[in-house]
């Protein structure tokens, strides 16, 4: 048990407290302490009779199972990842990435009728994971090995034969696709102003740290000025980004 408590411990605080949700609630529903039916997202409840939990529910909810399984690992191998590496000393900023996917989650969740949430969170995490670290070689089922830039829609298809959907999947990687245009994409490659900031409020409540875990993945760099002016007209004269060294799949 203590080796357990310790692996607990170990994991990031954000990525600790989403796994913990995501723990517990299904627990509650294999308890019956609830109705399940009150956990799922209906949008005609939330719209009708302000059933606003149902939002958050849905995204730590998911019935228990293999596909429940794999996904969990998802969200515990990716997340710590990204909070430990892209992320790291800066808890603000990935709080406001979470949420920001979760609004977009809710938004399609609610225009699809979608019941359930997690899927689509957990991927559209995995999803900017995977562009950070995009030409790092991951191992995958059955030993295939590929660059971590196809990894979304290999887990895509995975599911899809496991579970017989990819909706969830499909709509978190292009949540996660969404997030990392926005941030990063847009302005590196196009020039443009960064169209997505962190709130104030956050950094009062989790202001910036030094020295923290290291490791995964380091923002994509900016190209300096004169570089963009000279590439600006297209060709081949386009800057390389540091992608950050990444981690192989399967392997610390």
């Amino acid at each position: 048990m203590s080796d357990i408590g310790d692996w607990y411990k170990s994991i990031p605080l954000i990525t600790r407290s989403w796994f913990t949700a995501s723990v517990a609630f299904p627990l509650i529903g294999v308890l019956r302490l609830v109705d399940i039916r009150n956990l799922l997202l209906f949008p005609e409840l939330v719209i009708s009779r302000f059933h606003i939990w149902r939002l958050v529910t849905a995204t730590f909810y998911f019935p228990t199972g293999f596909l429940y399984l794999v996904n969990l690992y998802f969200l515990y191998h990716y997340s710590s990842r990204l909070e430990t590496g892209l992320f790291d000393g800066r808890p603000a900023d990935y709080v406001f990435m979470l949420i920001f996917n979760w609004i977009c989650v809710v938004i399609v969740g609610m225009m699809m009728n979608m019941r359930l949430l997690m899927i689509p969170l957990i991927m559209s995490v995995l999803y900017v994971w995977a562009q950070i670290n995009k030409d790092v070689i991951v191992s995958f089922w059955f030993g295939t090995r590929f660059k971590a830039h196809y990894l979304p829609w290999v887990i895509l298809v995975f599911n899809f034969i496991i579970g017989g959907s990819f909706v969830d999947e499909l709509t978190g990687n292009l949540v996660g696709h969404l997030y990392y245009f926005l941030m990063f994409k847009y302005p590196m490659d196009l020039g443009g102003r960064s169209l997505l900031s962190t709130p104030e409020i956050l950094y009062r409540y989790l202001p910036n740290r030094r020295g923290g875990m290291g490791g995964f993945g380091v923002p994509p760099a900016r190209r300096p000025a004169a570089q963009e002016q000279a590439g600006g007209g297209g060709g081949g004269g386009g800057g390389r980004y540091n992608w950050g060294q990444g981690f192989r799949l399967g392997g610390e």
